[in-house]
């Protein structure tokens, strides 16, 4: 497996992943699929913003199986040494070490940026996601009961 950081022609495959766990998980809290267009805007910000957006290419074809990225984790300038991370796995590549490859890459990228926290967000019942995490160090610091609600359920999101 290779990761590397994203390009354009990446998108399609980033978005069809994403959307992926839009339409069927509780990674993303969104409710309507996104498009291509939202996605290129997506992009073209953290280009700008000097924020990482990598991909996990298989080693068979070349093929688009996960994908992370660093966001702002809020807006203020006082918060401009923290980002939020992302990371999505194709549910046909799921256990196979990509999530992992993509967290220390972008855990590498956010130390070359001067960040100095990195936050994960949660679904509280995303046992993969927050092991992933305990692995790299990452550690349990709050959780906000019932402030998503998906699929007709409460969702507890934990940082």
């Amino acid at each position: 497996m290779t990761i590397r950081p994203a390009t354009l022609a990446d998108l399609p495959a980033i978005l069809a992943i994403y959307n992926e766990s839009v339409r069927t998980a509780t990674a993303s809290w969104a409710y309507e699929p996104d498009t291509l267009a939202d996605r290129t805007a997506w992009f073209d910000a953290h280009q700008r913003d000097g924020l990482a957006v990598v991909v996990a290419e298989a080693p068979e074809d070349g093929s688009v199986v996960g994908w992370g990225s660093l966001s702002h984790f809020r807006e203020r300038k006082g918060y401009r040494f923290t980002v939020e991370n992302s990371v999505y796995v194709a549910p046909e590549a799921q256990g196979q070490g990509i999530g992992r490859a993509l967290l220390t890459a972008l855990v590498e990228a956010a130390r070359v940026r001067g960040s100095h926290v990195i936050v994960a967000g949660m679904d509280a019942l995303n046992l993969h996601s927050e092991r992933l995490h305990a692995a790299q160090g990452f550690v349990h610091v709050g959780r906000l009961p019932q402030v998503g609600f998906k699929f007709d359920r409460w969702l507890d999101l934990v940082f």
